[in-house]
């Protein structure tokens, strides 16, 4: 439940601030909804009556999380997820800002589905949840949406979800009518024909389990041809999940040719690759799938050096009829919203990400991307922050997850690390106890 919003002291915090590069040990003062000062030596002296003053020593304040890539079924599907249930994993998660994709029953795309979604979201979800509404009609691949209509109606960007738009033609009138708007297209770049029948990444691993494999290529070929469509109509231009590589070395020529292209990869891809499917674990199955060691460590380089911009958990629920099945016959898709900060620590603690960084891309660059007044604790911005014990050990029990589906790849996963408190809109949303 929201609690009442009266003011907080969040005090003796380590305070990691991404859009001021800001780490320092502090106090942070949330007042009538907004971040009031975060700054040394505020003290419980200094604030308005009735603060609430929580001593946070050896804890981390950071802006919550803006998570740019999450599936979720309301409408149509909600047996899976529904907006209720994805508020409640998210501000577990330290999510206080949800992006859904348009890949419901009806299809987010016309202006009525996106007004259905804001207001569902304001009576039943307790973070800001923002729609992507699609791209094509009916997320068909032939029919662009009306772009202008849809952003005026609250759309945030453009995408068609898990499906890539196959017409280049379509792709390249969808660059050209969203940049008249200054709207931002987000693509799946991954080929059909070329996945094939595939279920894992191409390579021995796969050849060993006796499984087909999906081709780099795949992902490679379909970003290529969209980078030089949006030289072709100097539009607004992100991947939504890269995973290898290869598409490094084409988001890298892109963006060194000054074209307007940013990119996310997935939680999963930056701390699993293809060798922890295992004995044929579905929970793991992926689009795109997980792929080699080599690819998982460059795409964590990427991230680091700032050629990758987000990191987001594609959260893509899924029930036990489409999981627990043979491999090949299985869904893709892994639950992610609960679990995308605390699988990054993991990737903190053996030293192989900043906690700036990780933090930066979970919540100031996707805010920056999709124009949302979240990802800062500057003075007046909106109270939407994270309380976290980087250090607590914990195993993680998919029955206590918040989500519907529990398709977790870190089943019984031992972690370090967890969000005890989630304030939206300067309410606490979320306590750990």
């Amino acid at each position: 439940m929201l609690s009442d919003r009266h003011p907080i002291l969040l005090a003796n915090a380590r305070i990691i601030d991404p859009s001021r590069d800001l780490d320092i040990t502090g106090d942070l003062l949330i007042a009538d909804g907004v971040i009031r000062e975060a700054k040394k030596g505020i003290g419980a002296a200094g604030v308005p009556e009735g603060t609430d003053v929580v001593d946070c020593r050896g804890k981390l304040v950071a802006p919550g999380l803006v998570d740019m890539r999450a599936f979720i079924g309301e409408p149509g599907a909600g047996h899976r997820e529904t907006l209720a249930s994805a508020s409640q994993a998210a501000a577990a998660g330290g999510v206080t800002t949800i992006i859904c994709q348009p890949d419901t029953s009806p299809a987010i795309d016309n202006p009525a589905t996106v007004d259905f979604v804001l207001r569902r979201a304001r009576d039943t979800a307790i973070v800001h949840v923002h729609p992507m509404a699609a791209l094509t009609k009916g997320l068909g691949g032939q029919e662009m949406t009306e772009i202008g209509l849809l952003k005026a109606a609250g759309a945030v960007a453009f995408t068609d979800g898990e499906k890539t738009v196959e017409n280049a033609q379509v792709m390249r009138r969808a660059l050209t009518y969203a940049r008249d708007f200054g709207a931002l297209i987000v693509h799946h770049t991954e080929d059909k024909n070329l996945v094939g029948d595939g279920v894992m990444n191409e390579g021995e691993f796969a050849a060993r389990l006796g499984l087909l494999g999906v081709p780099k290529a795949a992902e490679t070929v379909v970003l290529e041809r969209d980078l030089r469509l949006v030289a072709l109509t100097d539009g607004r231009y992100h991947a939504a999940s890269i995973t290898c590589g290869e598409s490094l070395e084409v988001l890298r020529r892109a963006k060194d040719d000054g074209l307007n292209v940013t990119a996310s990869v997935s939680i999963n891809h930056l701390a699993l690759n293809e060798n922890d499917i295992g004995p044929y674990r579905t929970f793991l199955k992926m689009s795109p799938p997980l792929r080699a060691e080599d690819d998982r460590k460059l795409m964590v380089d990427a991230l680091s050096n700032g050629l990758v911009d987000v990191v987001m958990s594609d959260h893509n629920p899924q029930d036990v009829e489409t999981k627990r099945l043979p491999f090949a016959e299985a869904a893709p898709g892994a639950i992610g919203l609960e679990t995308m900060l605390v699988a990054g620590l993991r990737l903190v603690h053996n030293g192989e990400l900043d906690i700036k960084v990780l933090l930066r891309a979970m919540s100031t660059r996707p805010a920056e991307l999709l124009g949302l007044s979240g990802g800062t604790l500057k003075s007046g911005a909106p109270a939407d922050v994270i309380v976290i014990d980087p250090e607590v050990p914990w195993l993680l029990d998919p029955a206590e997850l918040k989500s519907k589906c529990k398709n977790t790849p870190f089943d019984e996963a031992r972690m370090q690390g967890r969000v005890l408190r989630t304030i939206v809109g300067g309410r606490t949303v979320y306590e750990y106890v």
